[in-house]
């Protein structure tokens, strides 16, 4: 019998009621003794999973850097060199900007649009989206195929709306990167005067660019963004752009006979800024957006300058982190499985990966009954759901076949020429899919990675081992954290397969509706309910996007009802004791908030309410815990309590 308490009581602030405000309560002690580091902007318990994960990882390259004799293009070769190279900073400095002269020089030496798009394409080829983007994924309506999709880009801010809402803040921004701008273009040789001059021009290119972008709520559309047409339409829309020698430059024209255009409005505008706009306008713009995707690859200085905008003014991070946490990220960023093979080797043992199994499964018998409960659903479309979820898949913690790096040349002096052969590496790899069966099994994420997902084309839910790890998920720890913790979070994921978009698709993965035009009303109508709900939630002046996070909060809301059923599944062959006068129901729920437990600087908050379709981490367990008659019978939750909603008044839709 389990009997330790899977949580500290210090991270209690027992001076708030759980009935009030279950987030502080659970969590206020905590946030009090964790104060945000200087070198974050975000702070919490999923973030030390995280950054234990990235020492776990440093652990394993230090042991790698005192193996000399490794064998070429080997996997350990490869992520020692990649390390060696990146933490060489006296290198990095001697080198300043010359790994980017040679591209800065073609960019000065364009003369005519013509040449404009042959650099443009030739970066694409090699995986630098400048302007707009693409990439080679299922096409949504047939998911055993592989298409071509096209995406806007071009900005150098984190969102649209940072170049469009006159609010002060919004201003003040701006204002930022206009100086960040002229640093850079400083930097790298211009005068002030020209810096000044070509800072304005790029802000005003780019406030073009975000004018003609899609909304990010517009963008969770699939109804919106699915736009499939054949290349000649394509060429029909946008005729100046020359799309056949672009096919041609990636290597694709001989597969690419349709594609998905996500926001065809974009493209049909960039053409005629391409027409239109002056030449020298483009090429300005082209050497900033070169030099700042690089900075934080190059020397000291340009990295300095880089976070002194991007990590301070956006994020409100005080201090760059640790040279070695960076290069630690790289790396998991950029040859990921590479260095998860050892990592799984060291911190996922065999049983983890049982019980996690027998958990997972607890979740869909519990889904399936509560579907099969459900009244305002009629059994037409409940059989389809059953269905869906029945063909749901699994990948936990790492990959059954791991990806081979084989011919990546990679040394152990040269940072930002390992990361450019790297991502065109990638990107070679991803064009090779066209015309290929697609591969249900590849991972697109690497195991030492903290985070989770579900996948709707695949139908899959995904969890790496990073994330499978204590105290989240603790094979010898308490079960009821378990479940409220691991076993709500696989319960979100669950859920995004029957949220507001996942619930589009059927259980191939394909876009295609599998509803009666009844029960969809009535989801929508219930989903309503969750929108207006989380749109009054605020941080400091700015409400919380109840579209934007819609998915995500019927994914919570769902996790939650789903792993709470479970819960009790496992109950009846499990009993669980008391433990410090905390029933198993009420760890469950402490689990969940131990989960979600995190602060954030001002900036970073503005930030994310903007971009980011998850809600703030106080409101991701008040705004489902109100809505959950469970948490009212655990706490005694009653009329007059800030958590209370009347009966009717309560979201509850899986």
């Amino acid at each position: 019998m389990k009997t330790k308490l899977g949580f500290h009581p210090s991270n209690l602030d027992t001076s708030v009621r759980p009935q009030d405000d279950f987030f502080h309560y659970a969590g206020g002690g905590w946030l009090k003794k964790n104060p945000i580091p200087k070198t974050e902007s975000k702070w919490g318990t999923f973030y030390v999973l995280r950054d234990e994960g990235l020492k776990k990882t440093h652990a394993i390259l230090q042991e790698l850097t005192k193996k000399k004799h490794l064998k070429k293009g080997s996997d350990a070769q490869i992520v020692r060199d990649f390390y060696l190279s990146g933490m060489d900073m006296k290198t990095r400095n001697t080198r300043g900007i010359e790994p980017l002269k040679k591209t800065l020089e073609t960019i000065q030496s364009i003369t005519t649009k013509d040449e404009l798009f042959t650099f443009i394409f030739s970066e694409h080829k090699y995986g630098v989206s400048h302007v707009w983007g693409n990439f080679v994924g299922q096409d949504d309506k047939d998911a055993e195929t592989y298409t071509f999709h096209l995406t806007q880009g071009g900005l150098s801010l984190p969102d649209r709306d940072y170049y469009l809402k006159k609010d002060p803040r919004s201003e003040k921004i701006r204002e930022e990167f206009l100086l960040y701008i002229k640093k850079l273009l400083q930097l790298s040789g211009a005068s002030k005067k020209e810096a000044t001059a070509q800072a304005k021009t790029i802000l005003e290119l780019e406030t073009k660019l975000a004018r003609i972008s899609m909304s990010r709520v517009d963008c969770r559309d699939i109804e919106k963004v699915y736009n499939k047409m054949s290349v000649a339409s394509l060429k029909r829309s946008s005729p100046f752009i020359p799309w056949a020698r672009y096919f041609k430059t990636l290597g694709i024209d001989t597969h690419v006979r349709t594609l998905t255009v996500y926001q065809p409005v974009f493209f049909q505008k960039l053409n005629t800024f391409f027409e239109k706009i002056p030449l020298e306008t483009w090429k300005t713009y082209l050497y900033f957006s070169v030099i700042d995707d690089a900075a934080t690859f190059l020397s000291d200085q340009y990295i300095d300058c880089a976070f002194s905008f991007h990590g301070k003014i956006l994020a409100g991070n005080e201090t760059i982190r640790p040279l070695w946490k960076r290069i630690a990220g790289a790396l998991d960023m950029f040859v990921g499985e590479a260095v998860g093979k050892e990592y799984v080797k060291k911190y996922f043992p065999p049983h983890a990966k049982k019980e996690i199994n027998e958990l997972v499964d607890n979740l869909f018998i519990a889904y399936k009954l509560r579907i099969q409960k459900i009244t305002w659903m009629s059994e037409a479309t409940k059989k389809k759901a059953l269905l869906k979820l029945s063909q749901i898949t699994r990948k936990l913690g790492y990959p059954d076949k791991w990806k081979s790096y084989r011919g990546l040349v990679i040394t152990p002096n040269t940072y930002y020429e390992n990361i450019v052969r790297t991502v065109a590496y990638e990107q070679k790899r991803n064009y090779k899919k066209l015309g290929k069966k697609v591969d249900r099994k590849e991972w697109f994420t690497p195991p030492q990675t903290v985070n989770a997902f579900y996948d709707p084309n695949m139908n899959q839910i995904v969890f790496p081992a990073g994330i499978l790890q204590p105290p989240f998920f603790d094979p010898n720890g308490d079960d009821a954290i378990n479940y409220g913790a691991m076993g709500s979070v696989i319960g979100h994921e669950l859920t995004h397969a029957f949220d507001d978009s996942g619930s589009k698709f059927d259980g191939k993965g394909n876009y295609k509706n599998w509803w009666t035009k009844e029960d969809r009303k009535r989801f929508d109508k219930r989903a309503q309910m969750l929108v207006k709900q989380f749109n009054q939630f605020k941080v400091g002046d700015l409400a919380v996007n109840g579209k934007l996070t819609l998915g995500e909060n019927i994914a919570d809301l769902g996790g939650l009802a789903i792993a709470y059923d479970a819960f009790q599944l496992y109950l009846k062959k499990n009993p669980l004791k008391t433990i410090n006068s905390f029933t198993p129901e009420q760890r469950y729920f402490f689990g969940l908030a131990m989960f979600e437990i995190a602060h954030a600087r001002p900036e970073f908050e503005r930030m994310m309410i903007m971009v980011d379709p998850h809600s703030p981490a106080k409101y991701r367990v008040n705004g489902p815990f109100s809505n959950l008659e469970s948490f009212y019978k655990a706490f005694n939750v009653k009329k007059g309590d800030a958590l209370y909603r009347a009966p009717k008044g309560r979201a509850e839709i899986w």
